[in-house]
């Protein structure tokens, strides 16, 4: 069954959904005047077929049929994809039969009737459930073009990331390159500390172009991989020393992190150089512990200790370094007196 719409665009397509064809010849007179077109469904097996097929935006379903009732109905029609909005119609007085249809997906309900103004009402329920289907579709599709545009900006800057990582990966190599024919023993220890910053850094951007993070990331991951490069780097038979990481599961944004790196290697490299005594094997220990919206990095040794006040070793780039990037965390760093060994602390805000 079909009728015409008084629409001069294409004709909305409604089903209705009753066993009463009188109902429905009556129905799609009605709706026929107000820009609908009519299909009918006199039972739950025709009416799916018929949405199957496509093309309806819209249904109007029926509570009380000769085998069955809406509700028996009304969940196979909300389980199909992209389900058109279901009107309920019943001629009970019992609000429960409503409050049950709606929980069960029905965009909204009517009480039945065949007066003039019955059917006002369920062409406007029409026109407010297809407006919202369309709000709901709008939304969707824009939702998808958002998520579409941020997958790209996110592979993009994934390439960049891996582009910097790979030019400071080849800046390091060079770096080495040049510390192996230079015969000079304070220019190669100069070289090879350049090398390690430079890794410290090309460590964040292998880390974020990785894990596919957007300007975060995760301390402990991140301190394991510096760390394991930096044993291997510095480990041989003058300083056979071991680290330790203790580390929380804590994401960092990405200048935090490449600051707290150049920091942590900067440590470590001065107790694989200084804390024991040459040839002796030792541990040093790096700790990072949130506390709230507070981190603290700890990197301690048990070896000969380090006295603050006492004039740096080698050029004192290291220190200057130590504060400068401490500062930039709106922090600094400190040594604790009572430690056995030397024990430098940091503690700075992660927001």
């Amino acid at each position: 069954m079909s009728g015409s719409s008084g629409n001069t665009g294409d004709p909305i397509r409604i089903l209705y959904i009753d066993d009463d064809e009188a109902l429905a010849l009556l129905m799609q007179e009605n709706l026929g005047r107000r820009g609908f077109t009519l299909e009918w469904a006199s039972d739950g097996a025709s009416a799916l077929a018929l949405l199957a097929e496509g093309g309806i935006e819209a249904v109007i379903l029926e509570h009380s049929l000769k085998t069955e009732t809406g509700l028996d109905i009304l969940p196979r029609i909300v389980a199909m994809p992209d389900h058109p909005p279901v009107i309920y119609a019943t001629g009970s007085d019992d609000t429960s039969v409503a409050v049950a249809a709606l929980k069960a997906g029905a965009d909204d309900y009517v009480l039945k009737g065949v007066s003039p103004d019955y059917f006002d009402l369920l062409a406007a329920a029409l026109e407010q459930g297809l407006e919202r289907a369309r709000f709901l579709r709008d939304t969707a599709q824009a939702q998808e073009v958002i998520r579409q545009q941020r997958d790209h900006a996110e592979m993009l800057l994934a390439e960049v990331n891996h582009r910097i990582a790979n030019s400071l990966g080849l800046v390091g190599a060079l770096i080495r390159m040049q510390s192996s024919v230079t015969r000079d023993q304070v220019a190669i220890d100069a070289l090879q500390e350049t090398q390690m910053r430079i890794n410290a850094i090309a460590s964040v951007h292998r880390r974020l172009y990785t894990n596919r993070q957007v300007g975060m990331v995760q301390i402990d991951e991140y301190l394991s991989s510096l760390l394991t490069e930096l044993e291997a780097s510095m480990r041989d038979e003058k300083r056979p020393h071991h680290v330790v990481l203790t580390a929380q599961p804590t994401n960092l944004a990405t200048d935090k992190v490449i600051t707290l790196g150049l920091i942590v290697s900067e440590l470590v490299t001065n107790a694989f150089k200084y804390a024991y005594p040459e040839g002796n094997p030792g541990e040093i220990k790096v700790i990072a512990e949130q506390e709230g919206d507070v981190l603290r990095v700890t990197v301690e040794d048990s070896g000969q200790g380090f006295d603050p006040s006492d004039s740096a070793k080698g050029t004192g780039l290291g220190t200057r370094i130590l504060n400068a990037m401490a500062g930039s965390l709106k922090s600094e760093l400190t040594y604790d007196p009572e430690h056995r060994g030397t024990k430098a602390i940091l503690v700075f805000s992660v927001s």
